[in-house]
């Protein structure tokens, strides 16, 4: 199998969960302290030795093709006429388009999380690629997609990351992994089926499907039979491809990352909740802030 070097990001949602902020700024963009969330996603791609980032995103996405774009002239300019205090903002920003190579794609077909892949399967070839978003993430070190990495390295199948449930309503939120311990490897499941949102009484495991995949070529035929064989009665979801695999006798595997804290940017308290935690890890701002909170508490 060659080595992982591709990723789609998915990120053509509304956001609806954020208007009128949204109206007009993707939710992607929001900003995480003085990034914005997707920036963080991609670096952490980057790390992992990506070289190829599909953004999949919508006509209200610009900004995020402007981010990852070079800098503007009058930008430049204006940084430079600052003096010295600004000159490092330069460098940052010049390195931001030279991370990775950017595509960028609108996505077009029936409304799912399948719709994104299949957007962007004549970009990726036969070669495996991570598959995620850009508005929840497990932040861990090392980072999940160097972990999601590894694993596939060493298994030779498809990899999810997953996070344990730490409360019943969860059960209810993600869908649930089933299968068999892997002997010898703490937090690695082998897949016999993926459940969503089962409930706690109907869970065949504690293990949660979150944030992002890494998929072998093979999913893409199967995605192209289920859009075939699709009549638009739902959404179409990835998941009923991926049982199909495992189902032909395809290698998945859900893995626990390892050192993870799990954000979902996706809706506003857990949004405001991530700002302070990445705040809080500024020396910048760490002690004002923290002298702040315990003020307001």
């Amino acid at each position: 199998m060659p080595k992982v070097t591709k990723a789609v990001i998915a990120a053509a949602g509304f956001g609806t969960r954020f208007l009128p902020q949204t109206k007009a700024m993707p939710k992607e963009m929001l900003p995480l302290v003085d990034k914005p969330i997707i920036q963080y996603v991609v670096e952490e791609l980057v790390e992992a030795g990506i070289k190829d980032i599909i953004i999949v995103g919508s006509s209200n996405k610009r900004a995020i093709e402007d981010h990852f774009d070079a800098p503007s002239y009058d930008l430049i300019n204006n940084l430079k006429a600052g003096g010295p205090s600004k000159e490092p903002f330069i460098a940052e920003l010049e390195a931001i388009s030279g991370m990775a190579n950017f595509a960028y794609i609108r996505q077009k077909g029936p409304y799912g999380n399948a719709t994104p892949v299949l957007n962007a399967a004549h970009l990726l070839g036969n070669e495996p690629f991570i598959y995620t978003w850009a508005d929840d993430f497990i932040r861990a070190s090392p980072s999940r997609f160097t972990q999601l990495i590894n694993k596939f390295d060493e298994l030779g199948g498809s990899v999810i990351t997953c996070i344990k449930v730490t409360n019943d309503s969860e059960y209810d939120r993600y869908g649930i992994i089933a299968g068999d311990t892997v002997e010898g490897q703490d937090g690695l499941l082998k897949m016999s089926r993926i459940i969503e949102k089962p409930g706690k009484d109907n869970a065949p495991s504690d293990f949660a499907s979150v944030s992002s995949y890494l998929f072998t070529p093979e999913l893409i035929p199967y995605l192209e039979n289920q859009l075939t064989a699709y009549d638009g009665s739902r959404e179409m979801n990835i998941q009923p491809a991926m049982q199909a695999m495992i189902d032909d006798g395809h290698p998945y595997f859900a893995y626990q990352v390892q050192n993870g804290i799990y954000y979902d940017t996706g809706n506003k308290l857990d949004y405001i909740k991530t700002v302070i935690d990445f705040a809080l890890e500024r020396p910048d701002m760490r002690d004002e802030l923290q002298a702040y909170l315990r003020s307001k508490l």
